[in-house]
């Protein structure tokens, strides 16, 4: 008599990657198909354990790349002859979150482990400095940079092997550097480094950074190569009306609107009312949305072709906030050639940087944030005799200041200028001494 007997083939590790983040570190392993596992903590020393079921290990973890997470070593082994447990000595405490994803894009199944920080939190890691002027305090407007994708989310690839991910870091930190620069701003960052920050999280960090615009940089792609021009995206009024539903209907939202969005507190209001209150203030968010994202498009027409000539409005996630103006900036196609390579080169990261900085500028002159150093420049302004000056040839700042009994640096704070440059034509505004 022949008996049937089942062997089931273990499933393969194949490859290991990590990514380090300001506040928690992911292990993603590449795995043959599902997998049954469990994840536990043992301390002194501090160990994370994985073990997998039914799996053996064909990845090389020699390479490998600890630095900047709380991973000191890895280590490998059979376990009840069948499973595979892998040892990560860690330098510190950790929180384990382990979950598997399906097959996406370039990758197949994957087995995902975070370690998150437990000392680390959001709002520390992004406090935002203020601005003292004339011995009161006046804050800057805080620009929130959300460079899209990063870590094991490469965005689009261009055809020349160029990542969506990499070329939106790189303009995020030209565009943060410009904004900084620029007298009463400050910008931030999302992510400042190659790791996955989840589309709700860059919100949440916005919202706790207190910003006053998000701005998320990314890179387009389509089927057919020959598509190319910049585009800016604002929320639909569809995605506005399921966002307020959305924020209504979950708990923890809902908690944040009974502390209060924006100064506006909902505590005690009856749901309908809340929804009303609510759906006016993402209104009101999503109208400067699209005002600073024409300023912003009418910018970025000067570097270089247009997509669409006006603002274009879908349900992206990461426009999903309710309280906070917020874009979404395709800064060209990587899928076509001749873009991707414009993508690539620094020349032109500086210029897209440039334009979506003077689109924002341009906005704020004309809506300032009330507690902001703008603000409070221009309410001077209007107290203040000002003299319009056009340069002419041979003029400096220093000489002018001299002549109106000023100082260069209140042309300079006034004018919203940072250096001692000027040019042949240019008007400047004088402050009355």
């Amino acid at each position: 008599m022949c008996m049937a007997v089942q062997v089931f083939a273990k499933t393969t590790v194949s490859h290991a990657r990590i990514w380090p983040a300001p506040d928690h570190t992911r292990l993603v392993f590449d795995i043959s198909g599902d997998v049954s596992y469990k994840t536990f903590m043992l301390t002194k020393p501090e160990r994370l354990v994985v073990d997998i079921a039914n799996a053996q290990l064909k990845a090389d973890l020699r390479h490998l790349d600890f630095k900047g997470s709380p991973v000191i070593s890895i280590r490998t082994g059979p376990r009840n002859k069948d499973d595979l447990r892998v040892v990560l000595d860690l330098s510190r405490s950790v929180s384990p979150n382990a979950f598997q994803l399906p097959p996406r894009g370039q990758y197949g199944h994957r087995l995902v482990i975070d370690m998150r920080d437990k000392k680390s939190s959001d709002s520390q890691r992004l406090r935002v400095k203020k601005t003292v002027t004339d011995h009161k305090s006046r804050r800057d407007i805080v620009v929130f940079i959300d460079p899209g994708h990063g870590g094991e989310d490469p965005g689009a690839i261009g055809s020349s092997g160029v990542r969506e991910k990499s070329v939106v870091l790189a303009i995020a930190r030209k565009l943060k550097a410009q904004i900084s620069r620029q007298p009463g701003y400050r910008g931030v960052l999302t992510r400042d480094g190659d790791y996955y920050v989840g589309l709700r999280q860059r919100t949440e960090l916005a919202r706790k950074g207190g910003a006053d615009i998000f701005v998320s940089v990314h890179a387009d792609a389509f089927h057919k190569p020959g598509a190319k021009g910049a585009s800016v995206f604002a929320l639909s009024e569809r995605g506005a009306t399921s966002e307020t539903a959305r924020w209504l209907a979950a708990s923890e939202n809902r908690a944040d609107l009974v502390g209060g969005v924006a100064g506006l507190s909902l505590e005690g209001r009856d749901t309908v009312l809340a929804g009303v209150l609510l759906d006016l203030l993402m209104t009101a968010s999503l109208k400067a949305s699209l005002d600073v994202g024409r300023e912003v498009l009418g910018s970025v027409s000067s570097v270089g072709e247009l997509h669409k000539k006006k603002v274009e409005q879908a349900g992206f996630v990461v426009l999903k906030s309710p309280d906070i103006p917020s874009i979404l900036v395709e800064t060209g196609f990587i899928s076509n050639p001749v873009e991707a390579r414009r993508l690539k080169s620094k020349r032109y990261q500086k210029q897209i940087a440039g334009a979506i900085k003077r689109g924002i500028v341009k906005y704020f002159n004309r809506n300032p944030p009330p507690d902001t150093l703008l603000a409070w420049q221009q309410e001077v302004a209007t107290r203040s005799a000002v003299v319009r000056y056009k340069i002419k040839r041979g003029d400096t700042l220093s000489e002018i200041a001299r002549e109106n009994r000023t100082t260069v640096s209140r042309i300079r704070q006034y004018n919203g200028l940072s250096t001692n440059s000027i040019r042949i034509g240019q008007v400047i505004q004088i402050p009355a001494s």
